[in-house]
């Protein structure tokens, strides 16, 4: 689609309304209730967020107030608009807020095609965390845009989740122990593989063979080459990290570039690159991967990460 020869920076209260369109779009109704989106992840182009970064704690204060009175007029809208809403025949279709309540995140927009005055939203639907199983289980992403005016939406099917067990088992002397789920089969190593790296983006569960001595990680994108490309949230960098072999030691190292950071087993990498003058420059600071490690890119995709069984030497 042919852009304006002019565009308009976002402004706050845009940022706002297209929070709250987002929310009416992203309902989702249940038997007797509808659920709203609870997680907001929305994406600025820089200069966007650098001209709002003073303010940013009074646009999500204004954003909260504004998704708690939105849902209220939903509420008390007459029974044919909210029968529009709920796309059901029931006689009450109640909107409830999120029990942990709204989640706002306002970031950087680092796609090479974002111009000012877009406005991404990534919003997930959740139900709140239970004690046995720990965080919340997203069940739906919906990640809208609006380009100079124009806004679409589009939806990302969630994963599929294992049908329900039957309520009414068979007696003891004839039910059968439920099968094993299969496990997913790796493909063949090849030889001269230094390492495998397991991981599961938005375009599924995937392995990655590292063959040569430094591998770029990361979205990837127009000027930015990588070697692991992953498909996910902006959150990930386009070059997120360097993961290099020292061949003499066989030691593995990882150099974060990213925005938002890599761990290493739970624990921060030391970040390589520092602003000076508006201009970024890579400190080359490397970080010590063990022999089996889970490296995680900003909290939104995680890489299991082993040495190859012919590579698994100690180091000392």
């Amino acid at each position: 689609m042919d852009r304006p020869a002019t565009t308009s920076p976002a402004s706050a209260r845009d940022i706002i309304l297209e929070i709250v369109r987002n929310m009416r779009e992203g309902l989702e109704p249940l038997r007797y209730s509808t659920l709203a989106p609870s997680i907001y992840n929305v994406y600025l182009h820089p200069d966007d967020l650098d001209r709002l970064r003073g303010i940013l704690p009074r646009i999500l204060d204004e954003a909260h107030r504004a998704l708690d009175a939105e849902l209220a007029s939903l509420n008390k809208a007459p029974l044919t608009e909210r029968l529009k809403i709920g796309k059901r025949s029931e006689p009450k279709i109640r909107i409830t807020p999120p029990e942990g309540g709204w989640q706002v995140r306002i970031l950087e927009n680092t796609d090479d095609e974002t111009e000012p005055g877009d406005i991404v939203i990534h919003s997930e639907l959740a139900m709140p965390p239970k004690p046995e199983l720990g965080a919340g289980a997203m069940t739906k992403r919906i990640s809208t845009r609006r380009l100079t005016g124009a806004a679409t939406s589009t939806y990302a099917a969630p994963n599929p989740q294992p049908a329900a067990s039957n309520p009414h088992p068979a007696s003891a002397k004839t039910q059968k122990a439920p099968a094993p789920p299969p496990q997913p089969k790796m493909p063949t190593m090849p030889d001269n593989a230094l390492a495998v790296i397991q991981y599961e983006d938005d375009g599924g569960k995937k392995t990655y063979f590292m063959t040569k001595d430094q591998i770029v990680v990361g979205r990837g994108g127009r000027d930015y080459w990588t070697d692991l490309k992953l498909d996910t949230l902006p959150d990930v960098s386009r070059e997120h990290f360097r993961l290099r072999r020292d061949p003499d030691s066989g030691q593995f190292f990882l150099k974060d570039l990213s925005r938002l950071g890599t761990t290493i087993n739970g624990e921060p990498a030391p970040s390589s690159i520092e602003t000076v003058g508006g201009e970024k420059h890579d400190r080359n600071i490397e970080a010590p991967v063990p022999e089996q490690a889970r490296i995680g890119l900003a909290g939104v995709v995680f890489l299991e990460f082993r040495i190859a069984p012919h590579n698994n030497t100690s180091h000392g």
